[in-house]
């Protein structure tokens, strides 16, 4: 009976957000924009070069409002939510432009403002305005949504019998072992509860490193826990669990369950209905070139990840109703990052293989009225393109500066010195990526980094150009392209 109050209430609460900002949106046309992407995904990269772009008046072709002048201006504005931290767009700049580094990665949920002024009819000199509110928050809270509909023992099952699989077993194995020595029925010892819940988060961890590049790790605050680390929210762990249909009063089990629910109210229940719910656009940032890097394991991993967040938007064709009631995505990006790190007569096969990754999920959205759309990107583009002669044949390659540490054909580079690079083809037949058998590639799991079929560098942020006025341009492949499909639309 609590439950269902709880969800009345919420579901009270969404309505009732819902018809004040469909009011508001009536006197300030707005566009909710939610950009998310699992970690090193390149979020704060590429809202930086797309808020960048508009408000200086990039290069995007493609874009037609702005390419055709629709667009008069772009400028950044006082954001509405006072408790939501501003996305440091200023200091991304800085060093993107003048340090040559890639700024920190997303840990937090933060928003921007922008306003574009555009033409509005045929008469002269008549202008609105539209509001881009962005919304970046990490990947990781977004595989945390499916957790609302599963109780904790759900939970706990599912979490053991996916850590026993391919290369998680190996890695869970410390955890597994500490877990086998728990009695869930034995009195609930706070201490117990610490260490399990440090070798859970451990294991997670360990999935995440470059070699294996696993992508479905809930919950997402034990990976980005901020202010809430060391709380009891945070110190709970799956436990093999008996046949009962309850835990016993005071028991590990109870208070792990306990932990588990308190993480849905106080962590998932909050970002869900205070943002998640209230989004209209969305992009999915996706680094596919690490899944490919590491594995067949890590790109099947990265493609149950991708179905789980696409099953977790509301999609569909939005109405007067539907905004006034249930707000609903209509658009869905999905966009593989990094193209840069590839020639450009790899990137359709790069599109093809992310599109094979969301197929069902994303046939199911369009079924409910969303669109959906798949692109390879390059927010900030940070190499270019070559052809290179070896062993009398000619190859496309890519021409930039290595970061520093990263390792190839054994040279460990400095960050200074250029290089080329032949980065290899990405199959024509998607299906290879995916398979697990002999006829699959070799990734960082199977062989050493030199003997990997793949292996993608890190490549610093260019040296970049100027503009007449003097402006940093910001270098990009098919920013314009995303543009027009999240907003184009909206200049009509």
């Amino acid at each position: 009976m609590a439950s269902f109050v709880t969800d009345m209430v919420d579901r009270a609460r969404l309505a009732a957000r819902a018809i004040a900002d469909f009011g508001e949106n009536l006197v300030r046309p707005t566009v909710r924009i939610g950009v998310t992407g699992l970690s090193r995904a390149g979020k704060t990269v590429f809202i930086t070069s797309l808020v960048h772009g508009l408000a200086r008046g990039g290069r995007f072709p493609v874009f037609t409002p702005l390419a055709d002048d629709t667009i008069l201006r772009a400028y950044l504005a006082p954001q509405p939510d006072d408790a939501v931290p501003r996305f440091e767009y200023e200091s991304h700049v800085r060093a993107l432009v003048g340090d040559r580094v890639w700024p920190d990665s997303t840990r937090q949920i933060s928003e921007l403002r922008v306003v574009v002024e555009h033409k509005a009819g045929a008469a002269p000199g008549q202008t609105r305005t539209l509001t881009l509110d962005i919304v970046d928050y990490p990947g990781e809270w977004l595989l945390d949504l499916p957790l609302l509909g599963k109780t904790y023992e759900q939970w706990a099952k599912e979490s053991l019998a996916l850590s026993s699989t391919g290369p998680r077993a190996a890695l869970a194995a410390t955890w597994h072992a500490y877990n086998a020595g728990l009695d869930p029925v034995a009195p609930a010892d706070e201490q117990v509860a610490i260490t399990a819940a440090q070798l859970y988060t451990d294991y997670l961890r360990s999935c995440r490193a470059e070699r294996y590049s696993l992508s479905l790790l809930p919950p997402g605050r034990f990976l980005l826990p901020g202010d809430l680390a060391g709380s009891p929210a945070l110190t709970f762990a799956p436990l093999a669990l008996p046949a009962e249909a309850a835990p016993p009063e005071g028991s590990l089990w109870a208070m792990m369950k306990r932990r588990y629910d308190a993480y849905k109210d106080i962590v998932v229940k909050p970002f869900f209905r205070d943002h998640f719910a209230r989004l209209d656009r969305q992009i999915v940032l996706v680094d596919v070139l690490a899944a490919l890097n590491a594995g067949p394991a890590a790109v099947r991993d990265l493609e149950f990840a991708l179905a789980s967040i696409l099953d977790c938007f509301q999609v569909g064709r939005r109405t007067l109703l539907t905004s006034l009631i249930s707000p609903r995505v209509d658009k869905v990006l999905f966009a593989a990052t990094k193209a840069d790190h590839l020639h450009q007569v790899s990137h359709d096969r790069l599109e093809a293989i992310l599109g094979r990754m969301i197929e069902r999920a994303a046939n199911r959205a369009r079924y409910a009225g969303a669109e959906v759309d798949v692109v390879a990107l390059a927010a900030v583009r940070a190499t270019r393109e070559a052809r290179v002669r070896c062993n009398g044949d000619e190859l496309p390659a890519i021409v930039g500066v290595p970061a520093a540490g990263e390792r190839a054909a054994g040279h460990l580079f400095d960050g200074e010195r250029e290089i080329a690079l032949f980065p290899g083809d990405l199959p024509a037949d998607p299906e290879r990526v995916f398979d697990l058998g002999p006829g699959g590639f070799n990734g960082l799991m199977a062989s050493s980094p030199d003997d990997a079929e793949f292996r993608f560098l890190r490549f610093r942020p260019p040296r970049i150009e100027r503009t007449v006025d003097g402006l940093p341009s910001l270098p990009h492949i098919r920013l314009d392209r995303v543009l027009q499909f999240l907003i184009g639309d909206r200049f009509q």
